[in-house]
């Protein structure tokens, strides 16, 4: 793949490999940047965002529309492209073309909503021969560092709202998942960007993703990744503005009256889909004590049938994760609970990239599984007897990106809402849920600021404001 900086694509003096986690075998090389080509592409992007501003919104939304008719007609290649980087099922790569069109559609419409509010100075002593307006102005050139689960459409989530407002982005996606990002940027591109509105920079964090923080060019930094990355962007950070997606460490409740026959399949596939590697993944699950025993002769079973194998496979349910690395890692987690005194009901072997669906049961708290995140194919499930005693175990860790809780009870549905703390709860599904349109961004740990096109755009934006003196 190549690297694409002040328009124009460059193959870059140095390489490192992209490797299929399926395979553990290089799939293509990219570009290894150094410090000196990231400042040459932060003046390219300023130049960019001259040309960005210069458009009109109605042009900026059409740009948006095509590409997502772009990203359309390629869907099916772009789906095999992610499924052989990331090593997810090429149903959920399916997927994920399919959700990055509709964030490319939504922004699309959010360019032509972009608007102000007039300021009542008439309200204000003095201010009674004053009329006065605000308007919402692109916030500069937008650096996007972003992770290797979702790499497009999470880019997507970043980058569509950015142009859309009229900004021009830089790109650095995770160097184990580059390759989609080139596809991405060529669909842009043909879809009518001026040509230094996107720049693709490919390298290191050590080296580009440093630079890009560094720098007195870039406005603002979007990111999402690691909590321990995240502080670190923030300390670095200068007079910037941020918005940090850092992980989380997601729980569901299933109280005693919960329908177990939509609460377990849903709670599977939580748990379990791109091998355990999304932030929303359900990591813990809290069972009133009434039900426990019928949750965990429903659940381990269903846990049992999922098909690993070859992510191109349209039987595999489940990938590998994204490294041998990451699967060793785990693994010691797992091991370290059942030292603990957590009970392993299913799973826990690994091989290579692979690492069986895990069920593990009455975790203590203070296990690496049970407090921080496991970004892994393994879940927790213990019991509880009072709904106050779930929720303070959900609130029992760093994070707090998105909660769920299965109930009939409004009562104690909205007792959950008032008193756990995450930026969304999900009542009657799992926390892993997520659609483009809605506000999307955690408390604590989990990070500062929203996704969401409409959420998006105000972050990528600041306010201008217009005072006219009358004369009356």
């Amino acid at each position: 793949m190549k690297a694409y900086v002040n328009g124009r694509w460059i193959e870059g003096k140095k390489k490192f490999p992209v490797f299929n986690p399926y395979t553990n075998q290089e799939i293509d090389y990219a570009p290894l940047l150094s410090s000196q080509e990231v400042r040459e592409a932060i003046r390219g992007a300023q130049e960019g965002l001259l040309q960005m501003k210069a458009l009109s919104a109605y042009e900026r939304y059409e740009i948006l529309q095509r590409a997502a008719q772009g990203l359309k007609e390629t869907s099916e290649k772009l789906a095999r492209l992610l499924s052989l980087e990331v090593g997810k099922t090429i149903k959920e790569a399916r997927g994920e073309v399919s959700r990055g069109i509709q964030t490319l559609i939504i922004s699309a419409e959010e360019a032509k909503r972009l608007g102000g509010e007039i300021v009542p100075f008439g309200s204000a002593p003095g201010g009674g021969d004053r009329f006065g307006f605000y308007l919402r102005v692109p916030i500069g050139v937008v650096a996007a560092i972003t992770p290797f689960n979702f790499p497009l459409n999470l880019a997507l989530h970043k980058v569509a709202p950015a142009l859309a407002a009229g900004n021009s982005v830089i790109l650095k996606p995770a160097s184990a998942t580059p390759l989609s990002s080139e596809l991405l940027c060529q669909l842009l591109l043909e879809a009518g960007l001026p040509p230094q509105g996107i720049t693709l920079l490919t390298g290191t964090g050590k080296t580009v993703g440093q630079a890009l923080v560094r720098d007195e060019g870039i406005r603002m930094i979007t990111f999402t990744g690691s909590l321990d990355v995240g502080k670190g962007i923030m300390d670095r950070l200068g007079l910037k503005k941020a918005t940090m997606e850092l992980g989380s460490n997601s729980a569901v409740i299933v109280d005693q009256d919960a329908n177990l026959d939509e609460a377990l399949p849903r709670i599977r596939d939580g748990a379990f889909a791109l091998a355990g590697q999304v932030c929303i993944s359900v990591q813990r699950v809290y069972v009133h004590q009434q039900i426990y025993p019928e949750f965990l002769n429903g659940f381990v079973p269903l846990v049992k049938k999922i098909k690993r194998g070859n992510p191109l496979d349209e039987a595999t349910d489940m990938g590998p994760m994204i490294s041998p690395q990451a699967a060793q890692r785990a693994k010691q987690w797992v091991e370290e609970a059942i030292g603990s005194g957590g009970k392993l009901l299913t799973g826990g072997g690994v091989e290579g990239s692979f690492m069986e669906p895990t069920v593990l049961a009455e975790v203590p708290r203070d296990c690496r599984v049970s407090c921080q995140e496991a970004f892994a194919p393994l879940v927790v499930v213990n019991p509880f007897k009072e709904l106050d005693e779930a929720i303070e175990e959900v609130n029992n860790s760093i994070y707090g990106l998105q909660a769920g809780i299965y109930t009939q009870d409004i009562d104690r549905a909205f007792k959950a809402v008032e008193r756990i703390e995450v930026g969304g709860i999900i009542i009657n599904d799992i926390p892993t849920f997520r659609l483009d349109l809605m506000p999307y961004g955690g408390v604590k740990g989990s990070g500062l600021g929203r996704e969401g096109p409409q959420y998006a755009i105000e972050e990528f934006t600041e306010l201008k404001l217009v005072s006219i003196k009358l004369h009356k």
